[in-house]
């Protein structure tokens, strides 16, 4: 397949707002597509071949004119451009924007989302949960925009504490851990072994693994 053109997609959206009694015009002014039905307000349409920023600025910038502002792509196969459309539906949704793919194939368009203002629904339990782990982690240990690297949660916290108490006494049992610790759930994160640093020696009583013998001593030397 040769490269996709932005005009490719103007028939299509043409075709499409013309049979919903549309007078279609293209290039009017700044706009790539400019559409009017009656006494209602213009629709414009910007087209692009692939989701870019770029469109969702000129989007914007057409909303001075006119809510009725869409962006229209050309529809790709795949997994991959069914991700990207997740993620910028979401985008043009909170921008108030709609959203138009075309599928060059055939020329079906297909309407995802219409321009609307953007309520945003909050999520009670993501607040609880975000705010939980803000409460229990203990300092800032970790440094914002950081990728790639071993982020410390309010549980990894609890678990080097844990290491820390059979690294300085020897295998323990649960009870003396979370005592000595303050960390409640010691018995059922040892047991878990979310990061391969403890084990079971017998019934109740865990030590080290050398992967967490190495922890703790990775991160003595780096507080040492």
């Amino acid at each position: 397949m040769g490269r996709i053109l932005e005009t490719e997609l103007y028939q299509p959206v043409k075709t499409f707002l013309t049979g919903q009694g549309y007078e279609v015009k293209a290039e009017v002014g700044a706009a790539d597509i400019v559409a009017c039905r009656g006494d209602e307000d213009p629709v414009i349409v910007e087209l692009k071949t692939g989701f870019t920023l770029g469109l969702f600025h000129q989007a914007i910038a057409r909303q001075a004119v006119t809510d009725a502002v869409y962006v229209a792509v050309a529809r790709g196969p795949g997994r991959r451009f069914q991700s990207a459309l997740k993620n910028n539906l979401k985008l043009a949704r909170r921008l108030g924007l709609g959203l138009i793919t075309v599928r060059l194939a055939d020329g079906l368009v297909e309407v995802h989302t219409d321009p609307a203002p953007y309520v945003p629904r909050k999520s009670k339990q993501r607040k609880v949960r975000l705010l939980k782990e803000f409460a229990k982690r203990v300092g800032d240990p970790n440094t914002g925009g950081s990728t790639r690297v071993t982020l410390v949660t309010a549980y990894r916290q609890d678990a080097m504490r844990c290491a820390d108490h059979l690294n300085a006494n020897g295998p323990s049992r649960g009870a003396e851990v979370a005592k000595a610790t303050g960390v409640a759930r010691a018995t059922r994160m040892m047991a878990d072994d979310h990061y391969g640093w403890f084990e079971r020696v017998e019934r109740g009583i865990y030590g080290l693994t050398p992967k967490g013998e190495a922890s703790v001593a990775e991160r003595e030397k780096d507080t040492g």
